[in-house]
């Protein structure tokens, strides 16, 4: 059974936005109606999920799938701004999870969902390799041109964040590599290409040994909000506001907690 899943879901990073949707569209499987009733929450889901969600959210689609027997859910993890992009392009999505609420705002705005609703909080943490090589201590290290470091782009949720708190702690960054989801920055200094990054607390959590992770007092100022809506145009939208809710809900909220995240 989890061979299965993990064939069927589709974890995908965005590159360029364009040909990541029309690869999207290409490779994930189209939802359909329903097909016992109008009412009835069964057949297949796309869900576009931030790149920072992928453990907890594949968690959270094995259980509502396990609660509704007849549901399959296809995961497609990248930057939230990409996925964004994929959304408008016309990737045929259900629901949309964004890191934050300008990436969310831009699909309410353009009239293809309304009445997200946050489920889940985290704040950013510095990210380096195990043992902490570069001898970093916080955030003024990242201004020394001596040092590699890894940081999101800024259209991506963690980047926008990241740049908030340097503006706050009156510190320039010098980044050697800008990447565009905050999953390929903590990568990067996982396999120690870096000295440091700037991550979620979350992801630090993830990557287990191998990182360490830094607090640093200006995170608290930047936190990471995510928020999930059901598509307008979702292909089953009834099962996409089934999932939605099952995500507000008592058993995802279980899970996303034991990953980390802060929830109501």
């Amino acid at each position: 059974m989890t061979g299965r899943r993990s064939r069927r879901r589709l974890v995908a990073s965005l590159i360029a936005v364009p040909l990541g949707a029309a690869l999207l569209v290409g490779c994930v499987p189209a939802a359909s109606a329903p097909a016992n009733s109008d009412d009835a929450i069964t057949g297949p889901i796309v869900v576009f999920a931030a790149a920072s969600l992928t453990e907890s959210f594949a968690q959270v689609a094995d259980a509502f799938e396990a609660e509704n027997p007849g549901t399959t859910v296809t995961l497609s993890h990248g930057g939230s701004s990409a996925l964004a992009a994929g959304i408008e392009s016309g990737a045929p999505v259900d629901v949309f999870a964004s890191a934050n609420a300008e990436t969310m705002a831009t699909i309410t705005d353009a009239g293809l969902a309304s009445g997200p609703r946050v489920f889940a909080r985290t704040e950013l943490q510095i990210a380096v390799p195990a043992g902490n090589p570069g001898n970093v201590t916080g955030l003024a290290d990242f201004a020394d041109r001596d040092r590699t470091i890894a940081l999101c782009a800024p259209e991506v949720p963690c980047g926008s964040a990241s740049a908030r708190v340097f503006d706050i702690a009156g510190i320039t960054p010098a980044p050697d590599t800008l990447e565009q989801d905050v999953r390929a920055a903590l990568t990067k200094v996982e396999l120690g290409a870096v000295d440091a990054a700037i991550v979620y607390r979350t992801d630090v959590l993830v990557a287990g040994d191998a990182v360490q992770g830094i607090d640093f007092a200006e995170a608290s100022e930047a936190p990471a909000e995510y928020s999930v809506v059901a598509l307008s145009g979702a292909p089953n939208s009834t099962a996409a506001s089934a999932f939605t809710a099952f995500v507000l809900g008592d058993s995802a909220q279980r899970i996303l907690a034991s990953a980390g995240f802060t929830v109501d």
